[in-house]
This record gives C-alpha cells, sequence and structure tokens, in this order.
C-alpha cells in the first residue's frame, strides 16, 4: 500500500489536483498584531491586543516528468492555474490542502516555479515549486469558530487620585484612545479636569451619543 498522497480541492466544485511527490516538510505559521500606546504617568507604553493574522501553510512541491521526456510545465501549470480568477466566482478559487491530519481551507497567494533539469531542446522535466497559502475565513466560518460578545459597561466608575480618561477607558475597554465615549456620556468639557472621588458613568460600545445622535465605536 503506497503513502497518501497530498491532495488540493477546489471547493466549490470539488476538482482536485494530487500531487506527484509528497512534501519532505511543511510550515503552518501563525501571528498577532499588538499596539502599544503611551501614558502619560507611565514608564512605559501600554500593549493593547490589535487583531490576529492568519495562518499560513508553506511547502515546496517537486514536478518531475523525465521518465515521459514531456514539458513538466503541463503540470506546473495545472497547480499555478489554481491563483486564476474562476467566471464562476470572481475571484481565485477556495481550495482544501488536505494530507494525512492536514486540512487547511485557504487561498493560493504565492507560486515560485524553479526548473531543474531540461531535454536536448530545453524542455524542462523537473521543476520545484515553492508555495505559500493563506487560510480562508469568511464570516460564517468566524462566526461559527468565534463566539464574540460585547460586555456590559454601563457601570459606574469612581475617579482615583491622579487617575486620567484616558486610564479609566484602558481598564474598561482595553484601548485608552476610546476616551470620547465617557468624556460625551458625562458632559465632560474638559476631560482634564478630573478630581478624587468624582462618578463617572461609563457606556457600552459602540456608544450613540443622546445630544448629537452620533455614533462612536
Amino acid at each position: 500500500m503506497g503513502l497518501t498522497k497530498a491532495k488540493i480541492t477546489i471547493e466549490h466544485n470539488q476538482q482536485f489536483i494530487e500531487v506527484m511527490f509528497n512534501p519532505e516538510e511543511y510550515s503552518l505559521n501563525r501571528d498577532n498584531n499588538f499596539a502599544s500606546h503611551a501614558i502619560p504617568g507611565l514608564s512605559s507604553p501600554l500593549i493593547q491586543f490589535a487583531h490576529g493574522n492568519l495562518r499560513t501553510l508553506d511547502m515546496e512541491l517537486l514536478f518531475d516528468t523525465y521518465e515521459k521526456l514531456s514539458d513538466v510545465r503541463l503540470e506546473t501549470e495545472k497547480f499555478i492555474h489554481l491563483m486564476e480568477i474562476d467566471p464562476a466566482l470572481h475571484a481565485p478559487p477556495i481550495l482544501i490542502v488536505s494530507w494525512a491530519s492536514l486540512q487547511f481551507r485557504c487561498v493560493l497567494t504565492k507560486a515560485s516555479q524553479k526548473f531543474l533539469l531540461f531535454l536536448d531542446d530545453g524542455r524542462p522535466v523537473r521543476a520545484r515549486i515553492t508555495s505559500s497559502f493563506t487560510e480562508f475565513i469568511d464570516p460564517e466560518h468566524e462566526a461559527l469558530q468565534v463566539k464574540r460578545e460585547t460586555a456590559d459597561f454601563t457601570k459606574q466608575h469612581t475617579v482615583l487620585q491622579g487617575e486620567t480618561i484616558a486610564k479609566i477607558a484602558f481598564k474598561y475597554y482595553d484601548d485608552p484612545t476610546l476616551w470620547r465615549p465617557i468624556a460625551r456620556l458625562n458632559r465632560l468639557d474638559n476631560p482634564r479636569d478630573l478630581f478624587a472621588g468624582q462618578t463617572l458613568a461609563v457606556p457600552s460600545l459602540p456608544f450613540r451619543d443622546p445630544a448629537t445622535g452620533e455614533v462612536i465605536q
């Protein structure tokens, strides 16, 4: 019984490409973006999670048609074609890269061809493609994977000595730049003029200014 071959399936029509040779290795990559905010009175900026980035899958694929004495580009073009716009979708197709336990829903974002062996007439018969796939998550899949709830921020806050409105925004929203909803709700003409013991109402987000109707995220 031979080894299971890696397969790349086009999601919307279930057509697939079976690789000629399984990759020797592949890498899955993931990273997050964080933003830093300088707050007066603190010795270092506050770090806040901004957003996560999509995972990527990198692998090298070998194509070889030397025994058939045929142009290897006839095989590699089937793979490169996955980056082209599908007329039915008006975009490149969504793919499923599967190999044993690996199941990766993605789009092909990069493919670099390197030709390694040639016939006497110059036709290439061996090629290596360095490819990169980027995870594809549409809103429906995102909603199924992550349950996001907006916390109830309609509460009272008592200002402490030396506390700023930016620090209060960071405490409740994890973002010191979101101080304007607090200032608007409490009708603070000068948000810098806070005093110890002052009671502030902290609204939920998004906040609609009752006076202007403006929505503040």
